[in-house]
């Protein structure tokens, strides 16, 4: 596998990113609207305008630092979509379904990228760009539906396991928010998290790679170079 760039890495991780993080909080705002919250309509938030969405540390600052340091790692987040509880006709159980339309569509996306890679396949070296950005789209919408289903608050999996739990333990689990960011860091700085998402990210993988044309090792080829 050739080496990229820096510039070569950027051009093919940009638009799999913005995409990914911007789609998911879209995601969001689109099923509170139907379920009775219009906050990120009146707000804006329901454009695919990835200027509506950007985070200068999330989306530009985390990528790029993690691109320039070739961690072998991406990962970003958007500003979140505002989301008021009181306007949905059943608010415990909404919340869980907007908090899951996340993840929902970042796997749609990576099934997406899985078809274009496979068309990139098919049309040669004329196609390898769609082959680059498809293992990108792949890989950094996995990450995002896998890490955002962790029964973590805020994450989205968190509001889902709120949304699920009987009210009073909904409530004692809900009042661990403040200290999930936290939490998360501690994770990742202990390894702990790692050994969480990889096992996922195999699984997740594993659907998708079929779909692709590719096999794990190349895949795990082209990523290493890209990152």
């Amino acid at each position: 596998m050739d080496e990229f760039s820096l510039v070569q890495k950027i051009s093919v991780w940009l638009v799999p990113v913005l995409l990914g993080i911007t789609v998911h909080e879209v995601a969001h705002g689109w099923v509170a609207a139907r379920l009775g919250d219009k906050t990120a309509f009146m707000l804006g938030r329901l454009t695919l305008n990835p200027l509506k969405h950007i985070d200068p540390m999330g989306t530009i600052l985390i990528p790029g630092l993690l691109l320039l340091l070739q961690t072998g790692f991406i990962f970003g987040y958007a500003k979140p979509v505002p989301v008021n509880w009181r306007n949905l006709r059943h608010p415990k159980r909404d919340m869980a379904i907007v908090a899951a339309a996340g993840p929902a569509i970042n796997f749609c996306m990576a099934i997406g990228w899985a078809v274009l890679m496979r068309v990139g396949a098919l049309l040669g070296d004329t196609g390898a760009a769609l082959v680059y950005m498809g293992v990108a789209g792949i890989f950094i919408n996995s990450i995002l539906m896998v890490l955002n289903l962790l029964p973590l608050p805020p994450l989205d999996g968190g509001r889902v396991m709120a949304g699920l739990l009987p009210g009073r333990w909904a409530w004692y689990f809900s009042r661990i928010e403040p200290y999930g960011f936290f939490i998360l860091i501690a994770l990742l700085v202990t390894g702990i998290l790692g050994k969480l998402l990889w096992p996922l990210l195999g699984l997740v993988l594993a659907l998708l790679l079929p779909l692709s044309g590719l096999n794990a090792m190349q895949f795990q080829l082209i990523l290493k170079a890209l990152t």
